[in-house]
């Protein structure tokens, strides 16, 4: 592409490009793909965003264009890379000026500058570096600045390469430039403090974004650059002055106004320094070792004492909180059970860990923690009041929720507490017992630091579990609690129900329950929204427990669902919805069939809430977990939920429907227990089983699911779907045979298999196209034993139940592999006889051994010369299956059950499912339920 000809077309089409009119930015579009591997046309687009005088959007687009070509072109392997010449064209000229006056380009720029560096820098491009850094020298503002911008990209791009060979030319880098870098960022900072200080305000703003930037690069030298950074001077000279340069800003945090733009960048950058501290202790905990004692007074002194008040910002709390977690924790710094063992650095940093956490300071931190960070705030309390859903949303985890304060001081209060229970346990016990009797209703400070403490106690729950007697608390004061009405002691009211969730599962007597649930029951209407959500909670907490016992429960059931379901209709938002619905699906989990007559209420509703949630797709994935309980709890009268139930699993396993990436896992669940629990085969139930071929072709982590379903179908009504679906489903399994893994084969062969137990006229029928792979396997001698255990399992039982077709098999695989009959048969049964071992389950064992017997009749010289191969294996494996009867004393066929009894479930086992009778009735007319093995060899032999 010539490039004075061709600049004048190319910025017409850019031009095009940008329109909003797609008459006319579609065939630009078009065009602009197909120069993409013209050679000239990113010197085209080079020189058009490098044009100042052009529209801005024009040259926005060239730089999209030219960045996403290097991700295409730019290597020398790629399918129409980019010349060497044309890229070494390239490559000077980005670096020629630093001078892009607006912002969103500059750093485009920047980005596409560093991905070239990526694949180039230093063996293609030796000079860029030497560029930058004499750039970011210029007295220049603008060059400045965005050759500082360029610098960070490159920087950040090349540490994050991660082969050896990239590792070391980064560590070669770093030790290179780190010296100019650090006097760089101090140069930037010193400027910035002298300009605030003057009260140069705009000038303080330029200054400090080049600190910014500056300190990016140095962030990312001193975390990825060396191998150990402790023995650098100027790496730890540059970690202590990051403490220093903290105090700095923040004092001067005091003199720039929160709305000042200042501020907000002032913010990032003290954000930034300990990102540099937590990264590198990531990173190095051993180097990091020096810097213990002083990132946690620093972070102790701000967080915890009042030499932070009126400087720090919640943001910078949660992360000096992060530091100090991370030293607690850190498992470099924790010596083995056997001092012995412990390398001297561990030592070492533990030594430093605990002459620092004394009992005063642990102290302080716990009660600080306690009585300060865990109150809640005035901005809280107002949104319970005016907001409780939110509220309640935010409390459980909202998506602001763990970037929070008050999820970090939790965590942390978690973590010191685990380590340091044995010191801080009576403390916390210390402040529970300053609560004991009751609270004044007018003292909201009073309530607020009960609530506080509660909390603490719940969340040390398991660490307390020897100094706590939970179930004496529970009696003498807290269920007492749970029974004040007062407006005003809700926060109680809603943290001691809390508390119990927390401590169900840790120490709270089977006795009790009976207690609770009358304490829930009777929290499930009370006059405060949050307080009831919150009981909803410790109610799905308490049903999960694996001490939960039904009879305790039953009293309470009817009036519980009631509750809860007027507590869905009653909550508006998706969050809370889905919270309330899985409360109810957990109950009716755990009750089954005793749901049945009190479900009919969130039957109706069920309908509406699906049509109302066409926009909440999680909220609809809540309401297919709920249907599968309700569906498995109803057994079989779940057909009258058909008219709803249908529709709902054809929409939510329709692949051409966009809702099937959200809805495709729970819809094939409740397809399944749909079909499980249905009495009959419905023209509906079978009409959705056209979604069946496009979820095959997917295959997917769901097509251990599909095949259940089918199977389902095949236990169902076989004849009916067969007829309607056999030749789809063989097409599709001879498809997924080819291109699937080992445990999808046999899951295949085991849908065949269910067929010819099942129906096993029409079953060889259906899939005869199968079939001769699978004799083929055999004949290979199929290297993996389940799938070789499945092929004879198919086989035997197509020669036990339909011997004409096996004949007209064999007479196949004769022509398909030009051989006699008779060689075919010698092969497959010496395959089977030195196979046998493949066989490891004892049903598929007899049926081998009674197939193989089936054939001794015959006169036929092959099997008559393989008889004492057959008897023995046959003997050895029927062996497998005789059991003496201890009433006779004589040995009988374990697997044959002379009588059919339907299956019944202990009290702590589901209930039988309609699937498991019909399975059972199959097994009791199976072929090998209809031989007694040692009849059956006698009259053979």
């Amino acid at each position: 592409m010539d490039l004075n000809s061709a600049s004048t077309i190319v910025l017409q089409v850019l031009t095009q490009a940008t329109s909003q009119d797609t008459a006319v930015l579609k065939p630009a579009e078009e065009q602009l793909k197909q120069w993409e591997t013209q050679p000239g046309f990113y010197s085209v687009l080079l020189n058009i965003f490098t044009n100042h005088t052009l529209d801005v959007n024009v040259r926005w687009l060239a730089v999209l264009y030219f960045k996403n070509g290097i991700d295409r072109y730019w290597r020398r392997v790629a399918p129409h890379a980019l010349s060497e010449e044309e890229k070494t064209t390239l490559r000077a000229g980005l670096i020629t000026n630093f001078n892009e006056p607006v912002n969103q380009i500059a750093t485009q720029i920047s980005v596409l500058i560093a991905k070239v560096a990526r694949v180039d820098c230093p063996r293609q491009w030796p000079e860029l570096i030497p560029t930058l850094l004499e750039s970011v020298k210029v007295q220049d503002d603008l060059r400045q600045h965005r050759a500082l911008l360029t610098f960070y990209h490159v920087t950040k791009t090349l540490a994050s390469k991660r082969l050896a060979a990239d590792r070391k030319l980064f560590y070669d880098l770093a030790s290179g430039i780190y010296s100019f870098a650090c006097s760089l960022w101090n140069h930037h900072t010193d400027t910035f403090l002298q300009q605030v200080y003057a009260g140069d305000e705009a000038a303080a703003t330029n200054s400090l974004e080049r600190t910014l930037l500056s300190l990016k690069v140095l962030r990312k030298l001193t975390v990825h650059g060396f191998v150990e950074p402790h023995w650098n001077v100027e790496v730890m000279g540059f970690l202590h002055a990051v403490f220093e340069r903290l105090k700095q800003f923040l004092e001067c945090s005091r003199s720039i106004r929160a709305e000042n733009v200042c501020r907000d960048r002032l913010e990032k950058t003290i954000i930034l320094f300990t990102k540099v501290l937590l990264d590198f202790l990531d990173q190095h905990p051993f180097s990091f070792t020096p810097l213990i004692q002083r990132s946690l007074e620093f972070a102790v002194s701000y967080v915890f004492t009042e030499a932070g008040e009126g400087i720090v910002f919640e943001r910078f709390i949660v992360q000096c909180m992060n530091l100090i977690k991370m030293i607690v924790k850190n498992y470099a710094y924790k010596p083995s059970k056997n001092v012995e063992d412990s390398s001297p650095e561990t030592l070492e940093a533990h030594k430093i860990k605990t002459a620092f956490f004394t009992y005063p300071t642990l102290m302080e931190i716990c009660r600080r923690l306690v009585t300060h960070y865990f109150l809640l705030t005035k901005e809280e309390l107002t949104m319970w009041e005016e907001d409780p859903e939110g509220f309640t949303v935010e409390e459980t985890g909202g998506d602001s929720w763990k970037y929070s304060l008050r999820p970090c001081t939790e965590v942390l209060f978690i973590d010191i507490f685990h380590e340091y229970n044995q010191t801080l346990t009576p403390v916390l016990l210390e402040m529970v017992h300053g609560l004991q009797g009751s609270t004044n209703m007018e003292d909201t400070s009073a309530i607020l630091i009960k609530d506080a403490v509660y909390n603490a106690v719940g969340l040390a729950a398991y660490e307390l579990f020897d100094s706590v007697d939970f179930d004496q608390w529970f009696k003498n004061q807290l269920l007492a609690e749970l029974q004040v009405s007062h407006n005003r002691y809700k926060p109680i009211r809603r943290r001691v129900i809390w508390l119990i969730g927390q401590w169900i599962s840790v120490r709270f007597k089977s006795d009790l329950r009976p207690m609770l649930y009358e304490a829930i029951r009777n929290l499930l209407q009370d006059q405060d929204l949050v307080v009831r959500i919150e009981t909803a909670t410790t109610l799905k907490l308490t049903v999960d427990d694996f001490e939960f016992r039904t009879d305790q429960f039953l009293p309470y059931l009817e009036s519980m669902f009631t509750l809860l379901f007027q507590l869905l209709q009653e909550v508006t938002q998706c969050d809370t919805k889905m919270h309330v619905l899985h409360v109810l699906s957990c109950v009716i989990e755990r009750v089954n069939m005793q749901i049945r007559p009190y479900v009919g209420c969130l039957v109706q509703y069920l309908p509406l809430l699906w049509k109302q949630s066409e926009e909440h797709n999680m909220l609809r994935c809540a309401i297919l977990t709920t249907l599968i309980h309700l569906v498995q709890g109803l057994g079989t009268d779940s057909k009258n939920l058909y008219p709803f139930l249908l529709p709902v699993i054809q929409l939510s396993t329709d692949v051409s429907q966009p809702p099937h990436v959200y809805l495709l896992e729970d819809g094939l669940e409740l397809w399944l227990v749909t079909l499980e629990n249905s009495p009959c085969l419905t023209p509906e139930l079978l009409r959705i089983f056209q979604n069946m071929s496009a979820l095959l072709e997917l295959s997917s982590e769901n097509l251990k699911n599909c095949f259940k379903i089918i199977n389902a179908y095949i236990f169902l009504s076989s004849s009916e779907f067969l007829q309607m679906y056999a030749a789809d489903l063989c097409r599709s399994f001879c498809e997924l045979l080819e291109d699937i893994t080992t445990e999808g084969q046999v899951q295949v062969l085991k849908v065949v298999e269910n067929v010819l137990k099942v129906n096993p006229v029409l079953g060889p029928q259906v899939f005869q196209p199968l079939l001769p792979s699978i004799f083929k396997g055999i004949l290979d001698g199929e290297r993996y034993p389940v799938v070789m255990s499945t092929y004879l399992g198919i086989v035997g039982r197509v020669l036990l139940q339909n011997a004409s077709f096996f004949s007209l098999l064999l007479s196949q695989m004769a022509c398909e592999l030009g051989q006699e009959l008779d060689q075919i048969l010698s092969n497959v049964i010496e395959m089977w006889v030195d196979r046998m071992d493949n066989i490891t389950q004892p049903e598929r064992r007899k049926l081998s051994a009674l197939a193989l017997l089936s054939l001794l009749p015959s006169l036929n010289s092959v099997i008559q010369d393989k008889f004492c191969g057959i008897i023995n294996i046959s003997v050895e494996g029927l062996h497998d299956v005789m059991t003496e009867d201890p009433e006779t004393g004589t040995y009988k066929d374990c697997m044959l059950m002379c009588h059919f009894e339907e299956p019944t479930a202990t009290e702590d086992e589901e209930p039988p499912t309609e699937q498991d009778k019909r399975k059972k009735m199959v097994s009791f007319t199976s072929v090998s339920q209809l031989f007694n093995s040692t009849d059956y060899v006698i009259h053979l032999c």
